[in-house]
């Protein structure tokens, strides 16, 4: 299966709680029928990869969004539930 860029990769930094801010990069690609937006650290190393609903093709700044949720919400989890 051929990967399909949507959005090629975007660096940000993304505003955490209480004013932390954390440098990012992320992709946005087509993956045979799965659409996936894939996020690094500003050292290239893997944070999440997220598949997204089909269909549900936003503007960068909802992109973002998503990015800033990843951080927030999934990855404390996955934190908690290895330790």
């Amino acid at each position: 299966m051929s990967k399909e860029v949507i959005q090629d990769w975007t660096d940000t930094t993304v505003v955490l709680k209480f004013g932390r801010r954390r440098d990012v990069r992320y992709q946005v690609y087509r993956d045979g029928e799965r659409v996936l937006q894939e996020i690094r650290d500003d050292e290239d190393r893997p944070i999440h990869t997220l598949e997204l609903p089909e269909g549900l093709l936003m503007e960068r700044q909802s992109y973002e969004v998503l990015v800033r949720y990843v951080l927030l919400d999934i990855v404390p989890e996955a934190a908690r539930a290895r330790a």
